[in-house]
């Protein structure tokens, strides 16, 4: 279903989302992303490698900056 601009039902929208969801999404990423960076490493592929260390950064800069209030590149 396409909506036109500014009729996305304010249920759907992320600012609705909970505290501790994006936690949640923040603690998974980086377990998910340890779980790549080890299983690339150790099959030799070098794509999941960096994509796991990629989540890793991003997954703790969301926690980070939700838990000390930290914003290192600015208000997002």
């Amino acid at each position: 279903m396409r909506y036109k601009e500014g009729e996305i039902p304010k249920e759907q929208l992320a600012v609705h989302a909970s505290d501790d969801m994006l936690l949640l999404t923040a603690v998974l990423g980086t377990i998910i992303g340890l779980a790549l960076t080890f299983l690339g490493r150790r099959g030799k592929q070098l794509w999941m490698h960096v994509w796991g260390i990629g989540l890793v950064i991003c997954s703790l800069y969301l926690g980070l900056s939700m838990a000390f209030d930290l914003r290192l590149f600015g208000h997002f």
